[in-house]
């Protein structure tokens, strides 16, 4: 049987991604569920880019299913003194159960992938986030219900959050509105095959009418620093801010990754509502990796 990797929310079937949902929501409302399901399993964990909720979620998801991880960075391996990739893969197949990976390229998740024979889990790529729209759906689906059929919308930069939300919108069959400055559109390929469900629409209170759910995440993205003046200046009309929200369901919930630029692509005054949903929506990438990993053990 081929390793089961997760790359994308793509690579799972609909069923096996709602189900990875409700157990995530079965062990986030019974402790008592917490039995020791990764107990002798151990997770690698290769990042290129900084984290905090990524890296913590992974680290406590092991740690309260039984099992343990190694974090790896490129200084203190042999990947940052040139050691192939494909290598690596092949060695830390032998000693541990999964990898997960947070990195750049996301070419460097599939070539690793190709050569592992343990589960590889995107932490992050510039492409594709997959595990925090678990957590987003998740957070949804507590607050709100099944999300089919809904109308979600995501403001700003058409990058890797925005295509993992495309993934979503085919994967839990919700309409995806995606308002974005021109030149900052998602891949071209990923709009024209979700085009039944994804559209683009320019003006973002136009975007937003009537939205059940609207997300975001700021506008500069790591490796993109050098662009931050500019680009600041072109998403000055895409914040989130209660006037836009306005124009929202009136019970329109809001999402952001983290970390959150208050200010900038969205206000204090939003992200820090008593009935903000943002810090559920943190929380939730725990319970989704601990889902996640049990599913991928199982394989």
């Amino acid at each position: 049987m081929a390793t089961r990797h997760f790359l994308t929310l793509m690579d799972l079937e609909k069923a096996e991604i709602h189900a990875i949902i409700q157990r995530a929501i079965a062990l986030k409302n019974s402790p008592a569920l917490h039995e020791d399901t990764l107990k002798h399993k151990t997770l690698a964990m290769i990042f290129d880019k900084a984290s905090t909720r990524t890296r913590v979620a992974f680290e406590v998801a092991m740690t309260q299913l039984g099992g343990t991880s190694l974090f790896l960075s490129n200084a203190d391996t042999q990947l940052g003194r040139g050691e192939p990739l494909e290598d690596t893969a092949k060695v830390l197949s032998r000693m541990v159960d999964f990898v997960t990976i947070r990195t750049f390229d996301h070419s460097r998740l599939e070539l690793f992938a190709k050569h592992s024979e343990v589960p590889v889990i995107n932490a992050l790529s510039d492409d594709f986030h997959p595990c925090q729209l678990l957590a987003d759906m998740q957070t949804y689906f507590e607050h709100r219900g099944d999300i089919q059929g809904k109308t979600v919308v995501w403001v700003g930069d058409g990058h890797n959050m925005c295509q993992s939300y495309i993934n979503a919108a085919e994967q839990f069959d919700f309409e995806l509105r995606i308002a974005c400055p021109e030149g900052f559109e998602p891949e071209p390929w990923l709009l024209e095959r979700s085009r039944a469900r994804v559209r683009v629409v320019r003006n973002p209170i136009e975007a937003v009418r009537d939205a059940h759910l609207v997300a975001t995440d700021v506008w500069t993205s790591m490796g993109h620093e050098a662009e931050r003046e500019r680009r600041l200046r072109l998403f000055a009309a895409y914040q989130i801010n209660a006037e836009l929200l306005s124009h929202a369901r009136s019970d329109v919930l809001f999402m952001h990754c983290l970390p959150a630029h208050r200010g900038e692509e969205v206000t204090a005054e939003v992200l820090d509502a008593p009935d903000a949903v943002v810090w559920d929506e943190a929380e939730n990438r725990l319970h989704t990796k601990k889902a996640l990993l049990e599913f991928l053990s199982r394989q």
